[in-house]
């Protein structure tokens, strides 16, 4: 099955083709480019590098969230168009799914950090049973010193992935005991992963409904929330 995958999630944009058994071209950028400009010439350049069609892709994958709110839907828009243009199908794959994949094997837990503003983070908790992913918490939105507290009932090692460990990594260190850290390569959403992950939801699955499909934000938008806290102080109006 030969799947391209498309990670928009972060400030990161990556999209990867792989078919059965390799990864036929990936490719990533993580220098502040705005996806909404850059990624169907990204899908395009991969495309036309491997000598393949837009027919030629058996299915779609795309990043569902958490993440960037306008990465998110400019990725979202792209695969469902691509999708419903070629009857194919697509699936949606959780960023931090995608993020603790690239630690595949790892002992003990992987911890993937998504930066998510004053001082919070998207998080999840994960193991590798055997050659399965498996999520072992909820998706969080969380602040740093509640993952800290979250890790200390914790006694295996902690490995910690994404675009928040420069941000905490000196923290991090001095607060987790046993913690460990992706290297740089592999410290970023991969397209590569997520076509992976996306294949095997596929395969064991299904695809998702392409009308139903949306991206997943596991909280508000900042302005949709500064609203709501607006709303909440303005004096109650009697009626």
């Amino acid at each position: 099955m030969r799947i391209l995958g498309i990670d928009t999630a972060t400030e990161a944009a990556s999209c990867a083709v792989i078919d059965d058994g390799k990864v036929l071209g990936e490719i990533v950028f993580n220098y502040k480019k705005q996806h909404s400009v850059i990624l169907m010439e990204m899908i395009d350049s991969i495309l036309k590098n491997l000598k393949l069609d837009i027919s030629d892709i058996d299915g779609f994958a795309v990043s569902e969230g958490p993440g960037s709110f306008t990465g998110l839907r400019i990725g979202a828009a792209a695969v469902k168009g691509l999708s419903q243009g070629t009857g194919k199908p697509l699936v949606g794959i959780s960023t931090l799914d995608s993020l603790a994949f690239n630690m595949a094997f790892t002992s003990g837990i992987v911890c993937p950090i998504m930066d998510a503003l004053r001082g919070n983070v998207y998080t999840a908790l994960y193991e590798f049973e055997g050659e399965s992913l498996v999520r072992k918490s909820d998706y969080l939105a969380i602040s740093i010193d509640e993952l800290i507290e979250l890790l200390d009932e914790k006694s295996s090692p902690v490995c910690f992935i994404g675009d928040a460990v420069p941000l905490y990594r000196v923290k991090l260190t001095s607060s987790v005991r046993d913690a460990r850290f992706a290297p740089l390569h592999l410290n970023v959403a991969k397209a590569a992963s997520l076509a992976e992950l996306g294949r095997i939801r596929m395969e064991d699955k299904g695809a998702n409904d392409l009308h139903a499909f949306a991206p997943f934000y596991l909280r508000k938008p900042q302005a949709e929330r500064e609203y709501e806290k607006k709303q909440k102080e303005l004096p109650n109006e009697r009626l």
